[in-house]
């Protein structure tokens, strides 16, 4: 494995975390058909509350990071177009501590309208620069997908990208997004079981997070051992403590964490109520050695949007004006 020998020897001079992060307040949330296609979490049990439970949670888990110092810029969505899941910003759009800002490919159709410019330029208003903006999205004429820090999830101390290969991840296209960014690519194939069938998780971030000590991963979701343990051995050349979940507590969003710090510096591990009940007294204390754990409720946005509490934040490393 000759590839990991460089990764120890890359100086960590990028931070791992962000103090800012984007959230999109919903306005029309609901169950969206288009994406449910190939997230298998996503369950339709949308009614006449769907939308008021759901700006309901938003508020409560916004007001739950402001609270421990972390800077939450929220944007409200729009009536029009109509987008249900604007409310995952991460999938669309990244900014980079260089400045530079992706907008990506999205698989789903009515996805494609949460690119709006307008929240560039609230982002911008909010003190930062943007010093470029690489759109990619014209992969999808290709059909070609590649949605941001859903599919993606980056050790920028290290500089490697992990990925697992989905519709909404296209390999090809994640090598050459590497290549572009100067990231190493780890590519695997990770799998969820829905009903009888085994099948592709939609997406990397539902089943592993990267923090700045440790890594929370569902190994049991690789199905091919070669590539379980070529993980493995890249998160070990790192030094990162591998704290493993079940593939049940995978399913309960345990996988679907952000580490984030305040202006203080310090630390904390984002995730729902639903992934925090699910974690064992030892997989907690072990998380706690290093961050603060932040938990909310996130139940009607986690079944109808089959998305968790790291889907709703788009990370924002941009340089200050």
């Amino acid at each position: 494995m000759k590839i990991l020998t460089n990764f120890v020897k890359i100086k960590k001079v990028i931070m791992q975390t962000t103090d800012t992060v984007l959230m999109i307040e919903p306005i029309s949330f609901g169950y969206n058909a288009q994406t449910a296609e190939n997230n298998y979490f996503q369950v339709n049990s949308e009614n006449s509350e769907t939308q008021e439970k759901a700006l309901a949670e938003f508020k409560n888990f916004v007001e739950k990071l402001r609270s421990k110092g972390i800077n939450v810029i929220t944007v409200k969505d729009t009536l029009e177009p109509h987008t249900p899941d604007s409310i995952f910003p991460n999938n669309w759009v990244s900014f980079g501590s260089d400045g530079r800002v992706f907008l990506y490919p999205m698989f789903a159709p009515n996805r494609r309208d949460e690119r709006r410019p307008e929240i560039l330029e609230e982002i911008k208003n909010h003190g930062f620069e943007i010093k470029e903006i690489d759109d990619i999205s014209h992969y999808e004429k290709e059909d070609k997908f590649l949605e941001g820090t859903g599919s993606m999830i980056f050790d920028h101390e290290h500089k490697i990208a992990y990925g697992s290969v989905s519709l909404r991840l296209d390999e090809e296209l994640f090598m050459k997004f590497c290549h572009k960014i100067g990231y190493e690519p780890v590519v695997f194939h990770s799998f969820q079981t829905a009903g009888t069938d085994r099948l592709p998780i939609y997406h990397t971030n539902v089943m592993m997070c990267v923090a700045d000590q440790f890594v929370v991963i569902c190994l049991d979701c690789i199905d091919d051992e070669l590539e379980r343990e070529k993980v493995q051995e890249v998160i070990k050349a790192t030094e990162k403590e591998l704290i493993e979940i079940s593939e049940e507590q995978m399913q309960q969003f345990a996988g679907n964490m952000l580490q984030v710090c305040n202006s203080e510096g310090k630390t904390f591990l984002v995730m729902s109520e639903t992934a925090y009940k699910s974690l064992t007294p030892e997989q907690i204390s072990n998380i706690e050695k290093y961050s603060e754990i932040i938990y909310s409720d996130l139940n009607t946005i986690e079944v109808n949007g089959g998305g968790s509490a790291r889907c709703m934040l788009a990370e924002v490393f941009l340089p200050r004006k």
